[in-house]
């Protein structure tokens, strides 16, 4: 604790020196006001009763540019309420000894994040991005660092402050910074029932101002991997509509590289094999995934960042299929290969089929959303066997195989499957006629385009070697700086009270040695028993 007190206060001194500096910048610049975009501004005609088309015009315009603010900062409240979701999914798949541990970081990575993105994030990820015409069109981010024109982050809109001070801006940091969040969050359930507090509350700073925003900025801030069309000609570039790669995969990755280096729970292993560790709550996670399901409505449909893009009906009931039938697919299998359905897998199903649709969203038809869920509600079920069984690597929750494998799918699916009736102009590319098409959008390998399959496989490679290989580098100074896996007696103990000082259940009394043994009674229940206490009955 010693060595872990001096450098945070030296943060949070810079920290603190960060906002004062922050204040003598221009805080005049773009348009805080919303008088140029948003319209609060009454219109002159209105007052005359004789308005001039032109005047209709800008009236029309300001009411679309309204609803589209509307439109995706409520679609950003949906994915706060997402971080809920997450909350509750990994606690019930976590021990009772580790419950309030797990909750508890869910809800600091929030807290950190926030500061992170705002602080630094932000602006290393759109500093570059120019206009965003559904939110105003005025640009106050022109700032990007290229190399030879490739862009490799932005540099404008720290603090949200000098030109960043725009309604627009303001927009577009809500809806990205609660995607962060969804990122951040990942690798505490990889690592979870074993990971140092205070290693996630510094790992979840370097995610959200580094790993995560730097990476955005080459998918959706105009950076090298969204020029690979545009320069390259290798169909409209990467495309990820809202975030398979970006939020999931990145997340997934900093989650295995975690894992990797805090190593498998105590007793996971027993002569080469993994013994069952279930979770103390499975209803509990049942919640969780709703909740989930229901905030992916506003992850999915919301990145069009537009209510006058009809696609978005496209894009939810895209959404709603991939996620049914992912988690159905992972129920018929593991019936299948068990004689049992298996409501954890369930759970993880529904979660893949919608980590997969959400590169692919708002390029693919119903069915193949539906082939996307179900090839993802099977592969979830495979990559945890495969992490457990081959490769020992301990995940808790299944982050590894939902977020980082099925991210994947997602991106690679965009390249085999987008139909050309959405994205014309994307990154740039074919904004009047694409392959000869008028108005044709991203468009895959069997529609006939090889070139976006391979601009998606760059992005693959990128998101694994980015993701993993800075994350890993990050893990591993930290844990030789400050260690980051809690002592052997801690763990045994659980971490609810070693790290947090609380017990998430104090009436009962809990089970240390929760591990499971197959047998013909296996009683979950028993794990945790009633305090008894003596009531005195006055006769």
């Amino acid at each position: 604790m010693k060595i872990l007190r001096l450098p945070v206060l030296y943060a949070c001194l810079i920290l603190a020196l960060m906002l004062l500096l922050s204040q003598a910048l221009p805080a005049w610049a773009g348009d805080p006001t919303g008088a140029a975009t948003g319209g609060i501004a009454d219109i002159p005609a209105a007052q005359t009763g004789n308005p001039s088309l032109v005047e209709l015009a800008t009236a029309a315009g300001k009411l679309k540019i309204g609803l589209n603010f509307v439109w995706t900062l409520l679609a950003g409240f949906l994915v706060f309420f997402m971080q809920a979701g997450f909350a509750l999914v990994e606690t019930g798949f976590t021990r009772a000894k580790n419950a309030a541990h797990t909750m508890a970081m869910n809800l600091m990575v929030f807290l950190v994040g926030a500061v992170g993105f705002f602080v630094l994030g932000f602006g290393l990820m759109f500093g570059g991005v120019g206009s965003v015409a559904n939110l105003g069109g005025t640009p106050p981010l022109t700032s990007e660092l290229t190399v030879g024109g490739w862009g490799l982050m932005g540099l404008k809109g720290f603090f949200l402050n000098g030109d960043a001070y725009d309604v627009g801006v303001f927009a577009l940091f809500l809806f990205q910074m609660v995607f962060m969040d969804t990122a951040v969050t990942i690798p505490t359930g990889a690592m979870a029932e074993r990971v140092k507090f205070s290693a996630i509350v510094i790992g979840s700073f370097f995610i959200a101002m580094f790993l995560y925003p730097i990476f955005g900025n080459w998918v959706w801030g105009g950076g090298w991997l969204s020029q690979l069309g545009s320069r390259l000609g290798l169909g409209h570039g990467a495309v990820d509509f809202a975030g398979s790669g970006v939020v999931h995969s990145i997340g997934g990755a900093a989650g295995l590289a975690g894992a990797l280096i805090l190593g498998p729970r105590l007793g996971k292993y027993r002569d080469g094999k993994p013994v069952a560790m279930p979770g103390h709550d499975i209803p509990m996670a049942i919640l969780g995934t709703i909740i989930l399901f229901f905030g992916w409505f506003g992850f999915n449909p919301g990145s069009t960042l537009s209510g006058n893009d009809l696609r978005i009906a496209v894009v939810a009931v895209n959404t709603m299929m991939a996620g049914a039938v992912g988690g159905l697919a992972a129920m018929l299998y593991t019936w299948w290969r068990q004689g049992k359905p298996d409501p954890s897998m369930m759970c993880n199903g529904v979660l893949a089929g919608l980590v997969a649709i959400t590169a692919p969203a708002a390029f693919v038809n119903g069915p193949v959303a539906c082939l996307i869920g179900a090839v993802a509600g099977v592969l979830v079920v495979w990559s945890v066997y495969f992490f457990d069984h081959v490769l020992k690597i301990d995940d808790p929750v299944g982050a590894i195989s939902v977020h980082l494998v099925n991210g994947l799918w997602g991106l690679l699916a965009v390249g085999l499957f987008a139909d050309g009736t959405y994205g014309a102009g994307w990154n740039g590319v074919g904004a009047d006629t694409y392959l000869g098409v008028a108005g044709q959008g991203v468009t895959g390998l069997f529609y006939g385009d090889p070139g976006q399959l391979v601009a998606q496989l760059i992005n693959m490679a990128a998101v694994f070697i980015w993701g993993f290989g800075a994350s890993y580098v990050f893990y591993k100074v930290l844990d030789k700086v400050i260690g980051i896996r809690a002592n052997p007696e801690a763990e045994e103990q659980g971490l609810d009270i070693p790290e947090m000082g609380a017990l998430a259940y104090p009436d009962f009394l809990l089970a240390f040695n929760d591990t499971y043994s197959p047998g013909p009674a296996p009683a979950r229940q028993t794990a945790y028993a009633p305090r008894r206490q003596e009531i005195p009955v006055r006769n």
